[in-house]
């Protein structure tokens, strides 16, 4: 695994986060219409997993500290936090 299939997957994953939270979360409780909370949600899940091997397979063949494991695994869980630790990850990928 490298760098770039982490900022692809975390870009993803992170879109499908927000989608679920300010999209199908109000679509369900508002409108209640949880079909869409099923269907994202889903997705979200599959891409959450995803990200979170591909951050430990990347962290461990780059040989970065646990600092940078653990800022993934938090960014992971925040909204907007993908796009924040894609910063990061951009500067080491063209270091």
């Amino acid at each position: 695994m490298n760098i770039k299939t982490l900022r692809i997957v975390g870009f993803f994953e992170g879109i499908s986060f927000l989608l679920l939270l300010f999209i199908a979360m109000p679509l369900k409780y508002i409108w209640d219409n949880p079909l869409w909370v099923k269907h994202i949600g889903m997705g979200h899940g599959i891409l959450f997993v995803l990200f979170i091997i591909i951050l430990v397979a990347v962290v461990q063949s780059q040989k970065w500290s646990a600092n940078m494991l653990f800022w993934g695994l938090i960014a992971s869980v925040l909204p907007f936090g993908p796009f924040i630790y894609d910063r990061k990850l951009k500067a080491l990928e063209n270091s």
